[in-house]
């Protein structure tokens, strides 16, 4: 049995943000989204990990990518990707291209 459908004021509003990645060797895009997602936590807390939405969108291109999250936490993402480092020990920079609430905007991004 299916419920009532949510209001629009109640749904959670999203937001997509494009990210690159600057290194001299290739890395995995499993390996970047965990690196990504364990500097949110180490952070902000696993609270705020959970608050936020954190989802990976699994658009890849060589270099970018694509994460959805809340609207409200899209500066806390921004500070999650600067703090990433190393991944497998090799130097990398994550660099945000843009945010877009709808995803055909950020795919043209990639």
């Amino acid at each position: 049995m299916k419920g009532k459908p949510l209001l629009p004021t109640l749904r959670t509003k999203k937001r997509y943000v494009v990210y690159q990645v600057i290194s001299g060797k290739d890395v995995s895009n499993n390996r970047i989204v965990h690196a990504i997602f364990d500097s949110f936590k180490e952070c902000f807390g696993i609270f705020c990990f959970q608050k936020a939405g954190l989802k990976d969108m699994k658009i890849y291109n060589k270099t970018n990518g694509i994460l959805k999250i809340n609207h409200k936490y899209v500066d806390e993402l921004r500070t999650a990707l600067c703090m990433v480092n190393n991944i497998d020990n090799i130097q990398v920079i994550l660099h945000t291209v843009g945010v877009s609430g709808v995803i055909n905007k950020a795919k043209a991004r990639v």
